[in-house]
C-alpha cells in the first residue's frame, strides 16, 4: 500500500516492513495515489541507520515473471518455463515460454481459458500489451516467433555475429517493425540478435535492380527449407534475453495495509 510521497520516491507498506518505490522504477503514466495497493518486485535490500530498506520496482521485467507465476500454476510448478522477457514498461512486453512436456501447450497455459490468466496480468499492469511466443533452440525459428504477429518468409542467421536478416511480405513490413520500431526492438532484446528486416520487393530490387522493384520474386528465389511460421496452432498474440536482463530469484510482493483493510480503503 502506498503510504506517502517523498523526495524522489514513494513510501510503501509491505506487511510488517516498509519499502521505497523510486520514481525511476515507476511506470510512466501510471497513477500512484495514497492507500492504493500495488504488486511490486523487490530489486534490492539496502542497509540503513533505521534498518534494512527494501527497494521495489513496477517497471522491472521480473515483475511480469512473478505475476505469471501467481496466475499460471504450470509456471509455478516448473511445467512451463519463461525463458526470456523483453519489456518496455507501460507499453508492451514479449515473453518466450517453453515446456518439455509434449502434452502441455505453454502458450495456452499462459493465456488461460478465454484469455482469463493473461487478462489478470494485463489488468495489474494497467493495460500493458503482452505477446506470448514459443521459445525455440533454433535461432531462426525463435527470431521469427519473436517478430509475431508479423509473418516471416525467411530468416538468415549469423550466430557468431549475433545478427539476423529477415524477409517479410511487403504488406507485413510495417507490422514487423512496429510503431516507432517497437516490435523489432523488443524481438531483438528478447533473442539477443541484431535484426535487419527487409520486404520481399526490397530483396528483389537488390537482386535485379530497379526493374525488380514491386515485382513478385521469381519461382525458386525463396524456395528454401523453412518453418511454417503461419501455423495458428503455435499460439496467439496478445503482445531481454535472460543474459541481458536478469530475473532475480525473489518474489513479487503484494503490499498490504492493516489500516487500509480495516476501513475498506485501498484499491487492487
Amino acid at each position: 500500500t502506498i503510504l506517502r510521497q517523498e523526495k524522489g520516491c514513494y513510501s510503501l507498506e509491505l506487511g510488517r516492513a516498509e519499502g521505497i518505490l523510486p520514481f525511476s522504477e515507476t511506470i510512466r503514466g501510471e497513477k500512484y495515489e495514497i492507500n492504493k495497493r500495488l504488486k511490486v518486485y523487490v530489486i534490492e535490500i539496502r542497509k540503513s541507520a533505521k534498518g534494512p530498506q527494501i527497494v521495489v520496482s513496477r517497471s522491472h521485467p521480473g515483475l511480469i515473471k512473478r505475476l505469471f507465476e501467481l496466475e499460471v500454476p504450470e509456471i509455478s510448478q516448473n511445467i512451463v518455463q519463461i525463458v526470456g522477457i523483453a519489456r518496455e514498461a507501460g507499453q508492451r512486453s514479449k515473453i518466450a515460454v517453453y515446456s518439455d512436456d509434449d502434452n502441455v501447450d505453454p502458450i495456452g497455459a499462459c493465456i488461460g481459458p478465454k484469455g482469463s490468466r493473461i487478462e489478470r496480468v494485463v489488468y495489474e499492469l494497467n493495460g500493458e500489451r503482452i505477446d506470448v511466443i514459443p521459445w525455440s533452440k533454433d535461432p531462426s525459428e525463435y527470431i521469427a516467433n519473436a517478430l509475431r504477429p508479423a509473418k516471416v518468409i525467411m530468416t538468415q542467421v549469423d550466430e557468431e555475429k549475433r545478427e539476423a536478416r529477415i524477409i517479410v511480405p511487403d504488406y507485413q513490413l510495417s507490422l514487423a517493425i512496429g510503431k516507432e520500431g517497437q516490435n523489432a526492438r523488443l524481438a531483438s532484446k528478447l533473442t539477443g540478435y541484431k535484426i535487419d528486416i527487409k520486404s520481399q520487393s526490397q530483396v528483389v530490387g537488390n537482386v535485379f535492380g530497379d526493374e525488380g522493384e514491386g515485382k513478385e520474386p521469381s519461382p525458386g528465389l525463396f524456395d528454401l527449407p523453412k518453418i511454417d511460421y503461419e501455423d495458428e496452432s503455435l499460439g496467439m498474440s496478445l503482445d531481454v534475453p535472460m543474459d541481458t536482463v536478469p530475473i532475480m530469484d525473489n518474489v513479487a510482493l503484494e503490499s498490504e495495509s492493516a489500516a487500509a483493510d480495516s476501513d475498506g480503503a485501498g484499491e487492487e
